[in-house]
Formats: structure tokens, sequence, C-alpha cells
């Protein structure tokens, strides 16, 4: 369904931002989906919104919420569509909430962040049950999973080839480096990279490594005993 594959994307960080802002927990600019759900929202029954609401919080920790996404279509009016970035936006933002921790982060603020968005006060105080009540160890440590959980490196593979047979003259002759890459989430990536770029990636990696080597030795960075 549409809405478990937004759930999916918004838990890898999909989504483009909106509008601008001055600041607050989900940054400079409001993520579009957590956007559009704000405005949905505001004409929303509570019960509607509080199915959805458990719905993302599953969702969090990680469980499987195709059936009840699909009760919630077909009880109400909601197209599969709407129930998309309704899902995913909050996703969005009980994610982005949760990473923060309760040390900073005051209840008080992530309040005044969603009043901007003009959310419905009902809906701003679930909102704040989830993410300073009772429920936010086990969302909190599935948020903070799955927003990193990224595939890793398993297999690096490269060699030099030299193209015989081209259509481009520039290009005949040329070598260049051949590379392959196998994730961990079983893909795999293959890619040519041209001697010349290959050269000026090298180049700029070990400028980095240097700038950071300098840093390091500035006393104004090292831990006093």
């Amino acid at each position: 369904m549409a809405a478990v594959a937004a759930v999916r994307g918004a838990a890898h960080g999909h989504g483009e931002s909106g509008g601008g802002r001055g600041g607050g927990f989900l940054g400079p600019r409001v993520p579009a989906e957590v956007e559009a759900m704000a405005r949905a929202v505001q004409d929303m029954g509570k019960e509607t919104f509080r199915r959805l609401l458990r719905v993302t919080v599953n969702a969090l920790e990680g469980k499987d919420c195709k059936e009840s996404v699909k009760l919630i279509a077909e009880s109400t009016n909601l197209s599969e569509e709407q129930l998309a970035f309704l899902i995913s936006g909050m996703y969005t933002l009980l994610r982005e909430a949760l990473r923060l921790p309760l040390s900073t982060f005051k209840q008080e603020v992530f309040k005044e962040d969603l009043k901007e968005l003009r959310i419905p006060e009902d809906f701003i105080v679930d909102f704040s049950s989830i993410v300073f009540g009772n429920r936010r160890p086990a969302s909190e440590g599935t948020a903070l999973i799955q927003g990193s959980r990224l595939p890793s490196v398993q297999d690096f593979r490269w060699r030099v080839d030299v193209a015989i047979s081209t259509s481009s003259l520039a290009r005949a002759l040329q070598p260049s480096i051949l590379m392959m890459l196998k994730l961990s989430d079983g893909t795999a990536h293959r890619f040519e990279v041209p001697v010349a770029k290959f050269q000026e990636l090298r180049y700029n990696v070990a400028l980095i490594l240097k700038e950071m080597n300098d840093l390091e030795k500035r006393s104004v960075l090292k831990i006093q005993d």
C-alpha cells in the first residue's frame, strides 16, 4: 500500500523540505510531509487521528501496520493517498522529536513548534504524550535505529580497464577504473570512474585527512587531564 511505502520512505529520510521557518526541532525547513499532515489534521476527528497515531507509533516500533492501515481506509472516507501523507508526516514528526534527548528538549518547546504548524491543541497533547510519556523508551530506541539504518559495504572490488572500441574517440584507449560495491542489503552497484576523476577524488580525500590531522594537533581541541 502507498501508506506503508510512505512510512518506509520517511524512515530513510525521504521527502523534500517545505516552507521556511526560524528553527525548532524539525530544523530550519519543515519537511513537506509534515506540513501536509499538519494541514490535513485541522479538520479531522479525534478518533480518526488517534487511530492514525497508534499506527504511526507501531511503525516506529518496527511492527507491521498493513492491516491497521487497511482497516482505517475501509472505515473512513480517507483515500490511500491521504493516508500515505498523514502517516508519513506523523512518522517524520515523531522520529525527529524522539531523536532529541529529554535533558535538552523541553515539552513546552515541542508544543510551541506544533502550534506554529497550526495543529489542533488536542492533537498536540496526543503527540506530546508519545514523545514525553510512558511510551517514549520503546519508540525512541526504534526510531533512532531506523533513522540510521543504512546499508553497509560488504565487498568492494575494482580493476583497471581500457576501452578499445568505443563510440567516443576521446575515450578510445583511455584507462578507467571499474568498481563494484556489494551492500549488506544484497544490492550491488557497478560504476566506472575515469582515472583523472579518481586522482581528483584521491587528492581531495588526502586533503581532508590532512585538515583533520591539523585540527587534532590544535591544543584547543585536545582533552585536558
